[in-house]
C-alpha cells in the first residue's frame, strides 16, 4: 500500500463515519470512531478493497451481508471494487453500529445521566425524573431508527424526516427493561399514517413483512390511507421476529374482540 492509496483510505473512513486512524501500515488502514464501537480494517486488492469489521454487535455482520450480498467473501470479510464502494459500505456500517441495540442503550444512558444531573435536587423517583427517562429515551430510538433504515419508511421508502415516526411493536409501557425498549428491532420507521395504524394494531405484518390489515378497516378507508395490496416491509431482519409476534398476537385480539363486538351488536338487534 502506497502512501497515496492509504491517504485515499482515510479520506473514506472520515467522509463516512470512521474518522480516526489507528494503525496505517504496508499491509492495511485501520479506521475507528469516537461515536460508535465498531473498526474496519481495510486492504488494498488488486480489484478493490478488501474491509474487515470488528464489532461487539452481534446483528452487525448479518445486516452487511444482507445489504451487500455481493461484497460478501467470507467470515464477514468483504470486498469492494472501487472507491465509491467503499465509502458506500463504511457509511452504512457506521450507521448500524451507532443504530444496533448496544450503542443506542449506551447512547440514551449517557443522555440521560446529562439530563438527570441537570435537574434540581429532590427529583428523583418522581414524575418529571420519569417523563425526562421516557422523553431522551423516545427521542434515542427514533435517532437508532433513522439510521438503521437509512432515514426512509420501512414500508414506502418515503425519506421525508418530517412525516416518519418510530413506531414501538411492543408498546414502550409493556418493554420490560430500557435495552427492550431502545432496541431498534423492536419497531419500524413508519410514515404518519401507517404508524397510527400500526401503534393501534390495525396493521400488523406477517413473518414474511407483508402488511396485514384489519378487517375492520374498510376497503375505501385503506385506499385513502394509502393501504394497498402488496404493501410490505422493506427487510425483516430474524431479531425483528420476537417483536413481531408480540404485535401480531395483539393484533389478532383486537380482531377478535371488534369480530365480538358486532356479533355482540347484530344479536341485540
Amino acid at each position: 500500500m502506497n502512501p497515496l492509496q492509504r491517504a485515499l483510505i482515510e479520506k473514506v473512513g472520515v467522509d463516512n463515519g470512521f474518522e480516526h486512524t489507528l494503525v496505517a501500515d504496508e499491509h492495511d488502514v485501520t479506521l475507528a470512531s469516537a461515536r460508535h464501537p465498531t473498526r474496519s480494517t481495510i486492504s488494498v486488492l488488486d480489484a478493490g478493497f478488501g474491509v474487515r469489521f470488528t464489532s461487539g454487535a452481534a446483528a452487525l455482520l448479518p445486516e452487511l451481508s444482507r445489504g451487500f450480498p455481493q461484497a460478501v467473501r467470507d467470515r464477514g470479510d468483504f470486498v469492494v471494487g472501487n472507491e465509491a464502494a467503499l465509502a458506500a459500505l463504511l457509511r452504512r456500517a457506521a450507521s448500524l453500529s451507532r443504530a444496533l441495540p448496544t450503542q443506542a442503550a449506551t447512547s440514551y444512558q449517557k443522555a440521560l445521566d446529562e439530563e438527570l444531573s441537570a435537574l434540581p435536587p429532590g427529583l428523583a423517583g418522581t414524575e418529571i425524573e420519569r417523563m425526562v427517562r421516557q422523553r431522551v429515551g423516545q427521542q434515542k430510538f427514533r435517532e437508532a431508527m433513522l439510521e438503521y433504515w437509512g432515514g426512509a419508511c420501512a414500508v414506502t421508502g418515503v425519506a421525508v424526516p418530517e412525516v416518519l415516526r418510530a413506531s414501538h411493536a411492543k408498546p414502550w409501557a409493556e418493554c420490560e427493561s430500557d435495552a427492550e425498549r431502545l432496541d431498534v428491532f423492536n419497531g419500524f420507521l413508519l410514515t404518519a399514517n401507517l404508524d397510527a395504524l400500526f401503534d393501534r394494531f390495525l396493521i400488523s405484518f406477517d413473518e414474511g413483512g407483508r402488511l396485514v390489515p384489519s378487517p375492520s378497516l374498510a376497503e375505501t378507508d385503506l385506499k385513502r390511507l394509502g393501504i394497498v395490496p402488496g404493501l410490505e416491509l422493506r427487510w425483516v431482519a430474524p431479531e425483528h421476529q420476537s417483536y413481531l409476534s408480540f404485535h401480531r398476537a395483539r393484533f389478532l385480539l383486537s380482531v377478535n374482540q371488534t369480530a365480538d363486538c358486532q356479533a355482540l351488536a347484530s344479536a341485540t338487534q
